[in-house]
Protein backbone atom coordinates (compact mmCIF):
# COMPACT_ATOMS: atom_id res chain seq x y z
CA UNK A 1 0.00 0.00 0.00
CA UNK A 2 1.31 3.26 -0.92
CA UNK A 3 1.47 6.44 2.02
CA UNK A 4 -1.18 8.87 1.49
CA UNK A 5 -0.95 12.01 0.65
CA UNK A 6 -1.54 14.03 3.59
CA UNK A 7 -2.92 17.74 3.92
CA UNK A 8 -0.78 19.28 7.36
CA UNK A 9 0.16 22.43 5.89
CA UNK A 10 0.14 24.28 1.99
CA UNK A 11 3.85 22.58 1.38
CA UNK A 12 2.10 19.29 1.54
CA UNK A 13 0.77 20.36 -2.21
CA UNK A 14 2.60 22.09 -4.98
CA UNK A 15 2.14 25.53 -6.54
CA UNK A 16 0.43 23.47 -9.54
CA UNK A 17 -1.84 20.99 -7.50
CA UNK A 18 -3.03 24.21 -5.55
CA UNK A 19 -4.03 26.02 -8.59
CA UNK A 20 -5.57 23.67 -10.02
CA UNK A 21 -7.82 22.78 -7.04
CA UNK A 22 -8.78 26.69 -6.51
CA UNK A 23 -9.82 26.18 -10.58
CA UNK A 24 -11.81 22.66 -9.44
CA UNK A 25 -13.08 24.53 -6.17
CA UNK A 26 -14.95 27.02 -8.44
CA UNK A 27 -16.52 24.41 -10.88
CA UNK A 28 -17.74 22.33 -7.85
CA UNK A 29 -19.06 25.65 -6.93
CA UNK A 30 -20.78 26.75 -10.05
CA UNK A 31 -22.21 22.80 -10.02
CA UNK A 32 -23.60 23.42 -6.51
CA UNK A 33 -25.76 26.78 -7.40
CA UNK A 34 -26.86 25.03 -10.40
CA UNK A 35 -28.18 22.06 -7.92
CA UNK A 36 -26.20 19.24 -10.60
CA UNK A 37 -25.85 16.04 -8.66
CA UNK A 38 -22.33 14.84 -7.92
CA UNK A 39 -21.06 12.09 -5.98
CA UNK A 40 -17.53 11.26 -6.19
CA UNK A 41 -17.23 10.03 -2.59
CA UNK A 42 -20.55 7.24 -2.21
CA UNK A 43 -19.96 5.15 0.19
CA UNK A 44 -16.83 6.88 1.73
CA UNK A 45 -16.39 7.77 5.03
CA UNK A 46 -14.42 11.21 6.60
CA UNK A 47 -13.59 10.86 10.58
CA UNK A 48 -13.28 14.42 11.79
CA UNK A 49 -11.36 14.45 15.30
CA UNK A 50 -12.30 18.10 17.07
CA UNK A 51 -10.51 19.37 19.83
CA UNK A 52 -11.29 22.80 19.06
CA UNK A 53 -14.88 23.63 18.61
CA UNK A 54 -15.77 25.59 15.24
CA UNK A 55 -18.86 26.48 12.96
CA UNK A 56 -17.32 26.93 9.96
CA UNK A 57 -15.10 24.03 9.77
CA UNK A 58 -17.06 21.26 10.97
CA UNK A 59 -20.31 22.19 8.91
CA UNK A 60 -18.48 22.93 5.59
CA UNK A 61 -16.87 19.30 5.87
CA UNK A 62 -19.75 17.69 6.86
CA UNK A 63 -22.09 19.28 4.17
CA UNK A 64 -18.96 18.53 1.69
CA UNK A 65 -19.21 15.13 2.50
CA UNK A 66 -22.86 14.86 2.54
CA UNK A 67 -23.25 16.84 -0.94
CA UNK A 68 -20.67 14.20 -2.21
CA UNK A 69 -22.67 11.50 -1.77
CA UNK A 70 -20.57 10.46 1.57
CA UNK A 71 -20.51 10.29 5.10
CA UNK A 72 -18.75 12.56 8.15
CA UNK A 73 -18.66 11.57 11.34
CA UNK A 74 -18.11 13.61 13.94
CA UNK A 75 -15.45 12.97 16.89
CA UNK A 76 -14.60 14.81 20.08
CA UNK A 77 -12.57 14.49 22.87
CA UNK A 78 -15.88 14.04 24.94
CA UNK A 79 -16.74 10.87 22.94
CA UNK A 80 -13.40 9.02 21.80
CA UNK A 81 -10.76 7.65 23.63
CA UNK A 82 -7.96 10.52 22.76
CA UNK A 83 -9.93 12.35 25.34
CA UNK A 84 -8.75 9.94 27.98
CA UNK A 85 -5.35 9.67 27.75
CA UNK A 86 -5.24 6.98 24.50
CA UNK A 87 -1.82 7.50 22.19
CA UNK A 88 -2.31 9.63 19.30
CA UNK A 89 -0.44 7.26 17.32
CA UNK A 90 -3.13 3.92 18.75
CA UNK A 91 -5.99 6.13 17.47
CA UNK A 92 -4.65 7.11 14.28
CA UNK A 93 -3.90 3.29 13.47
CA UNK A 94 -7.33 2.21 14.50
CA UNK A 95 -9.56 4.71 12.91
CA UNK A 96 -7.51 4.75 9.81
CA UNK A 97 -8.88 1.55 9.34
CA UNK A 98 -12.24 2.16 9.19
CA UNK A 99 -12.44 5.55 7.16
CA UNK A 100 -11.32 6.51 4.13
CA UNK A 101 -10.00 10.05 5.17
CA UNK A 102 -9.29 12.09 8.45
CA UNK A 103 -9.54 15.46 9.38
CA UNK A 104 -8.11 16.86 12.93
CA UNK A 105 -8.80 20.04 14.28
CA UNK A 106 -6.41 20.72 17.41
CA UNK A 107 -4.25 22.53 19.34
CA UNK A 108 -0.46 21.52 18.62
CA UNK A 109 0.41 20.86 15.25
CA UNK A 110 3.01 18.09 16.17
CA UNK A 111 -0.27 16.07 17.51
CA UNK A 112 -1.32 15.73 13.57
CA UNK A 113 2.22 14.94 12.60
CA UNK A 114 2.23 12.09 14.85
CA UNK A 115 -1.27 10.39 13.67
CA UNK A 116 -0.31 11.45 10.19
CA UNK A 117 3.20 9.15 10.43
CA UNK A 118 0.32 6.08 11.89
CA UNK A 119 -2.58 7.14 9.52
CA UNK A 120 -3.10 4.42 6.08
CA UNK A 121 -5.46 7.49 4.70
CA UNK A 122 -4.94 11.04 4.23
CA UNK A 123 -5.08 13.34 7.40
CA UNK A 124 -6.39 17.00 6.92
CA UNK A 125 -5.16 19.46 8.99
CA UNK A 126 -8.71 21.69 9.94
CA UNK A 127 -6.41 23.80 12.16
CA UNK A 128 -3.81 23.83 14.96
CA UNK A 129 -1.60 26.34 16.67
CA UNK A 130 0.74 26.59 13.83
CA UNK A 131 -1.08 26.71 10.32
CA UNK A 132 -4.41 26.94 8.73
CA UNK A 133 -4.32 25.66 5.17
CA UNK A 134 -7.89 25.08 4.79
CA UNK A 135 -9.25 28.42 5.67
CA UNK A 136 -6.18 29.64 2.93
CA UNK A 137 -7.24 27.45 0.31
CA UNK A 138 -10.82 29.73 0.54
CA UNK A 139 -8.85 32.66 0.53
CA UNK A 140 -7.35 31.86 -2.61
CA UNK A 141 -10.10 31.02 -3.87
CA UNK A 142 -12.19 33.99 -3.12
CA UNK A 143 -9.38 36.59 -4.49
CA UNK A 144 -9.40 34.23 -7.39
CA UNK A 145 -13.19 34.66 -8.10
CA UNK A 146 -13.19 38.64 -7.34
CA UNK A 147 -9.89 40.01 -8.54
CA UNK A 148 -8.28 37.01 -10.95
CA UNK A 149 -4.66 35.89 -9.97
CA UNK A 150 -3.20 36.85 -6.92
CA UNK A 151 0.64 36.47 -8.78
CA UNK A 152 2.41 39.33 -8.50
CA UNK A 153 0.11 41.34 -5.64
CA UNK A 154 0.71 43.07 -2.35
CA UNK A 155 -1.48 41.23 1.12
CA UNK A 156 -1.10 43.46 3.99
CA UNK A 157 -1.84 40.97 7.04
CA UNK A 158 -2.26 43.33 10.08
CA UNK A 159 -2.21 41.76 13.74
CA UNK A 160 -0.79 38.60 15.21
CA UNK A 161 1.67 36.10 13.92
CA UNK A 162 -0.60 33.64 14.18
CA UNK A 163 -1.17 29.92 12.64
CA UNK A 164 -3.34 32.24 9.77
CA UNK A 165 -0.25 34.45 9.64
CA UNK A 166 2.15 31.33 9.18
CA UNK A 167 0.21 29.93 6.46
CA UNK A 168 -0.28 33.13 4.62
CA UNK A 169 3.72 33.32 4.21
CA UNK A 170 3.23 29.93 2.55
CA UNK A 171 0.96 30.68 -0.03
CA UNK A 172 3.11 33.86 -0.39
CA UNK A 173 5.86 31.16 -1.67
CA UNK A 174 3.40 29.01 -3.64
CA UNK A 175 0.97 31.81 -5.61
CA UNK A 176 3.83 33.76 -5.60
CA UNK A 177 2.56 37.27 -3.93
CA UNK A 178 4.55 39.97 -1.87
CA UNK A 179 3.03 39.52 2.02
CA UNK A 180 3.62 42.47 4.31
CA UNK A 181 3.33 41.57 8.24
CA UNK A 182 2.29 44.46 10.43
CA UNK A 183 2.17 43.16 14.27
CA UNK A 184 3.33 44.60 17.51
CA UNK A 185 6.90 43.81 18.09
CA UNK A 186 7.29 40.24 20.23
CA UNK A 187 4.06 39.01 18.14
CA UNK A 188 5.77 38.16 15.46
CA UNK A 189 5.48 35.34 13.05
CA UNK A 190 7.65 31.89 13.43
CA UNK A 191 11.31 32.70 11.55
CA UNK A 192 11.14 29.01 11.17
CA UNK A 193 7.91 29.04 9.16
CA UNK A 194 9.56 32.06 6.71
CA UNK A 195 12.66 29.90 6.35
CA UNK A 196 11.37 26.60 6.25
CA UNK A 197 8.77 27.63 3.62
CA UNK A 198 11.59 29.10 1.08
CA UNK A 199 9.34 32.75 1.31
CA UNK A 200 12.14 34.88 2.31
CA UNK A 201 11.87 37.54 -0.65
CA UNK A 202 7.66 36.80 -0.29
CA UNK A 203 7.39 38.45 3.25
CA UNK A 204 8.22 42.27 5.03
CA UNK A 205 7.98 42.47 8.52
CA UNK A 206 6.65 45.68 9.10
CA UNK A 207 5.19 47.28 12.33
CA UNK A 208 3.62 49.79 11.31
CA UNK A 209 0.05 48.83 9.59
CA UNK A 210 -0.40 51.98 7.62
CA UNK A 211 2.87 51.42 6.10
CA UNK A 212 2.07 47.79 5.32
CA UNK A 213 -1.56 48.57 4.19
CA UNK A 214 -0.05 51.23 1.80
CA UNK A 215 -0.80 50.07 -1.81
CA UNK A 216 -1.95 46.58 -1.45
CA UNK A 217 -4.40 44.64 -2.85
CA UNK A 218 -5.41 42.63 -0.01
CA UNK A 219 -5.93 43.32 3.44
CA UNK A 220 -6.01 40.52 6.34
CA UNK A 221 -6.48 40.14 10.03
CA UNK A 222 -7.38 37.74 12.83
CA UNK A 223 -8.75 37.93 16.61
CA UNK A 224 -5.97 39.32 18.50
CA UNK A 225 -6.68 36.34 20.79
CA UNK A 226 -6.74 32.78 19.34
CA UNK A 227 -8.97 29.67 21.67
CA UNK A 228 -6.43 28.58 24.24
CA UNK A 229 -5.33 32.34 24.51
CA UNK A 230 -8.33 33.87 26.42
CA UNK A 231 -5.85 34.50 29.77
CA UNK A 232 -3.75 36.73 26.94
CA UNK A 233 -6.54 38.93 26.03
CA UNK A 234 -6.20 42.31 28.36
CA UNK A 235 -2.69 42.13 27.29
CA UNK A 236 -3.39 41.64 23.93
CA UNK A 237 -5.95 44.51 23.49
CA UNK A 238 -3.05 46.68 24.63
CA UNK A 239 -0.68 45.63 22.61
CA UNK A 240 -2.85 45.29 19.92
CA UNK A 241 -4.85 48.56 19.91
CA UNK A 242 -3.14 50.48 17.07
CA UNK A 243 -3.68 47.41 14.64
CA UNK A 244 -7.45 47.41 14.25
CA UNK A 245 -8.24 47.49 9.96
CA UNK A 246 -9.51 51.06 10.32
CA UNK A 247 -11.26 53.56 7.14
CA UNK A 248 -8.05 54.97 7.80
CA UNK A 249 -5.96 52.15 7.18
CA UNK A 250 -8.33 50.96 4.13
CA UNK A 251 -7.52 54.23 2.30
CA UNK A 252 -3.66 53.15 2.65
CA UNK A 253 -4.80 50.51 -0.21
CA UNK A 254 -5.65 50.47 -3.24
CA UNK A 255 -9.06 51.86 -4.35
CA UNK A 256 -10.42 47.89 -5.26
CA UNK A 257 -7.92 46.27 -2.52
CA UNK A 258 -10.34 43.60 -0.59
CA UNK A 259 -10.81 42.60 3.16
CA UNK A 260 -10.75 39.04 4.66
CA UNK A 261 -11.09 37.66 8.01
CA UNK A 262 -11.59 34.05 8.96
CA UNK A 263 -14.11 34.56 11.01
CA UNK A 264 -15.54 34.70 14.04
CA UNK A 265 -14.85 38.11 13.88
CA UNK A 266 -15.00 40.93 16.96
CA UNK A 267 -16.16 44.07 15.65
CA UNK A 268 -14.66 46.86 17.52
CA UNK A 269 -11.20 45.26 18.19
CA UNK A 270 -9.23 43.78 14.92
CA UNK A 271 -11.75 45.24 12.74
CA UNK A 272 -13.75 48.29 12.55
CA UNK A 273 -17.90 47.24 12.01
CA UNK A 274 -17.65 49.89 8.98
CA UNK A 275 -15.02 47.30 7.35
CA UNK A 276 -16.13 44.22 7.79
CA UNK A 277 -19.87 45.25 6.67
CA UNK A 278 -18.72 47.18 4.34
CA UNK A 279 -18.25 46.92 0.11
CA UNK A 280 -14.65 46.06 0.19
CA UNK A 281 -15.07 42.87 2.83
CA UNK A 282 -15.67 39.45 1.21
CA UNK A 283 -15.88 37.32 4.15
CA UNK A 284 -19.41 35.83 3.58
CA UNK A 285 -17.60 34.62 0.18
CA UNK A 286 -14.49 33.63 1.89
CA UNK A 287 -16.72 31.49 4.71
CA UNK A 288 -18.97 30.15 1.95
CA UNK A 289 -15.57 29.04 0.14
CA UNK A 290 -14.48 27.25 2.64
CA UNK A 291 -17.30 24.64 1.20
CA UNK A 292 -16.22 24.40 -1.94
CA UNK A 293 -12.77 24.56 -1.91
CA UNK A 294 -12.46 21.92 0.38
CA UNK A 295 -14.62 19.74 -1.43
CA UNK A 296 -11.89 20.35 -4.35
CA UNK A 297 -9.32 19.15 -1.88
CA UNK A 298 -11.28 15.69 -0.64
CA UNK A 299 -11.77 15.15 -4.51
CA UNK A 300 -8.14 15.19 -4.95
CA UNK A 301 -7.14 13.17 -2.05
CA UNK A 302 -10.12 10.55 -2.33
CA UNK A 303 -11.05 10.09 -6.28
Amino acid sequence: MSAPTHFLTLMDLSSEQLHGLLRRAIELKAKQHKRELYQPLKGKVLGMIFEKSSTRTRVSFETGMAQFGGHAIFLSPRDTQLGRGEPVEDSAHVLSRMVDVIMIRTYEHEKIERFAACSQVPVINALTDRFHPCQLLADMQTYLEHRGSIRGRKVAWIGDGNNMCHSYIEAARLFDFHLHIACPEGYEPDPATILGSGAEKHVTIIHDPMEAATNCDLVVTDVWASMGQEEEQARRVEAFTAYQVTEEIMKMAKPDALFMHCLPAHRGEEVASAIIDGPQSVVWDEAENRLHSQKALLELLLV
